[in-house]
This record gives structure tokens, sequence and C-alpha cells, in this order.
């Protein structure tokens, strides 16, 4: 027999609640203000939020495409395939070389955790749970409901703290300082490094970034709180942004892209406020000029970035144009001799200025 009511009755918290302590498997369809939402659970833990196969407005699509996992072609492609082959998502995906099994798990649990956040809000509608209707593909997922609702509760709180910190979403944002090369980036801290150019808007960065908008709120407080990033202004929407011109460069690599920008991003606030204690490995002479020390400045930010991703420093300072972390001539110096040797097997370096003789 069925399980069905009112969303004024009980709760969608509630009824998850329910179905997790009695172990129960099948699926409890919600239908609020014309949307129906379907949360799928085996034994007492969430597997999916999606029904099988592929309609039009797929959840887990729509997520892919919204965190740039997957190209508006990649979608269309992969909506022809289905509608040819009846297969589900998440085989397309895994069969069809776009995810691998375990990437795919991650991005299923972020996206089931985000449609639990929506649905736990729900305060009107109709609930029916069916044990006939079963997930009859492979679970990739199995949440605990208790430990779901926890996190819900928990984003619930952390969202109010995020509209108290970055209240204006025209708020434009940049870097203040990069953090040490001993500090272990979160994949999200990577990947904010590389969209904040101190030009963009908090909206435009969400709307960016490989990211949700909590994943990305998430990770701008914990800089902000860092001293990594900044507020830099604010500018309406539809103003164009003040460019910086920037010299030519072919593509890279998406981690070498987003490194290079964030290495751009942090020579720039460098140049604004001033330059940082040299490292105890470098010496300039006394009184080089303004551009020799501002130029040096490129070169360490460049070594440091090198050494984050290497985990050594460079044998030679041409890898770094080599490998385009600095442009062409930017380790040549006018009128100084700039050399340059790696120490302690490549955890060190010594940098040193001289005038030409």
């Amino acid at each position: 027999m069925a399980l069905q009511g009112n969303l004024r009755d009980f709760s969608a918290a509630e009824i998850l609640q329910l179905l997790g302590s009695q172990k129960k498997t099948g699926c409890l369809t919600l239908e609020s203000e014309g949307r129906t939402s379907v949360i799928f659970v085996q034994e007492g833990r969430v597997v999916s939020t999606r029904s099988p196969g592929l309609a039009k407005d797929d959840p887990l699509l729509a997520f892919l495409r919204r965190v740039h996992r997957l190209s508006d072609e990649q979608c269309r492609g992969i909506l022809t395939i289905q509608r040819e082959s009846a297969r589900d998502l998440e085989d397309l995906l895994v069969n069809g070389r776009y995810l691998d099994a375990e990437d795919l798990a991650s991005f299923v649990e972020r996206q089931v955790l985000e449609d639990l956040v929506r649905v736990m809000r729900l305060e009107q509608g109709t609930y029916r749970f069916d044990p006939h209707v079963r997930w009859t593909q492979t679970a990739l997922v199995r949440l605990g409901i208790e430990a779901a609702l926890m996190e819900v509760a928990r984003r619930a709180d952390e969202q109010k703290r995020f509209r108290e910190t970055f209240p204006d979403p025209c708020e434009v944002l940049g870097v203040r300082d990069l953090p040490d090369p001993d500090v272990a980036l979160a994949e999200d801290e990577r990947e904010l490094f590389g969209v904040l150019d101190g030009r963009r808007t908090l909206a435009e960065i969400v709307a960016i970034a490989p990211l949700t908008e909590y994943e990305a709120c998430e990770a701008l407080q914990r800089m902000l709180d860092a001293g990594w990033i900044e507020r830099i202004g604010s500018r309406e929407p539809g103003a164009a942004p003040v460019v910086v011109a920037a010299p030519p460069r072919t593509p890279l690599r998406l981690g070498r892209e987003l490194a290079f920008a964030a290495a751009m991003v942090a020579l720039m606030i460098a140049l604004r406020f001033g330059a940082h204690a040299l490292a105890a490995g470098t010496h300039h002479p006394a009184g080089a000029d303004v551009f020799a020390a501002a130029q040096l400045r490129d070169v360490r930010y460049a070594l440091d970035l090198y050494r984050r991703e290497r985990g050594v420093y460079p044998e030679r300072l041409e890898q770094l144009v080599d490998d385009r972390w600095l442009p062409p001539g930017r380790t040549r110096f006018s009128g100084y001799a700039l050399s340059y040797r790696p120490e302690r097997g490549g955890l060190g370096y010594r940098l040193d200025l001289e005038p030409d003789r």
C-alpha cells in the first residue's frame, strides 16, 4: 500500500526520516507548484533524485551542464543517442567515456545533495511513496538519510551566513594574496583562483566557476577568511568591466590555465599594493629601479606557482617561459644580470640580480 498525503501535514524531512528508520525501498514523489521531484531509496538510503532513462529536464544532465562538465553540444549528442538506445543517462556517461564511474559518482552525490536542499524547503504540495517503483540501475551513491538531512540543515545555516557575507551579487572580488606554496588548496579553491581577476562580480564568478552556487560561496568564504581574496568594489549589471591588456597566449591545459590566470591576478594585486618580502634566497642590488623590482616579483610568483604544480622549482628559468608561466623576455632584465640556481634538490632556489658590468 502506497504512503501518501499533504506536505502541510508532514514535511519532506519527516517522510524521509520515516523511510530511513524503516529501511524502505521505493520511490518518493513530491508534487509542488507544478513541479515533480523524485527520491529513490534502497533499504533506507537515498540512491537517486532522478527518474531512470533521460528526461529532457533530467536533473543530473542539467547539473553537469551548470557546472560546465558537459557542453551544450555534448548534451545534444547524449540526448540523440538516448532516444535511439533508450539507455540510462549514467550508463551513457560512463560507456560513452564522458566520465569514469568514480567521477560520475562524485557528481551524482553533489547533484543529489543539491536536490535534497531544494526539496526540504517545500512547504506545500503532495507526496506519495510507492514501494513498487524502484531504482533499476546500479546505485552509484547510497546516502544515509540521517546524515544527508544533517548536511542539508548545515547547508541551510551556511547559506544564511553567505547571504550576510556576500549580500551584493554585483560586488567585485579579486585576489589579495596567493597562499603559501606549502598550503594545500582544495579543488574548489583552485578553480576559483582561475576566475578571480579583479573585474568579475560575485554573480559572474558563480556563473563561470565549475561549481554550484553553494560550493562557490563556501569556498569564497574560506578564501576571504584566509585573507587570499578581497572586495574591490561594485559594478552594476550590464556595465562593462575595465579590461586590462594581456599578451596573447595559446590554449593551455585546464589546470595550467587556471593557475596561470591566478598568477596574473596575483601580480596585478602585488603591483598595486606593494611587494611582499623577498624570499630568503633572493638578492637584488640596492637602488634597483622600480621596473626591475616589479619584474623580479613576476619571476618569483611564477617560480612559486611552478613549484605548487610540480613539487620542485625548475632547473632553469627558461622552463617558466617554455611552459608559459611567464611571457617571452620576462626573465631578461634591462641593465641587470639575473642568475638563478635551484637548491636542496629543487625545494629552494637562489635568485640574484646584479647590475651589468
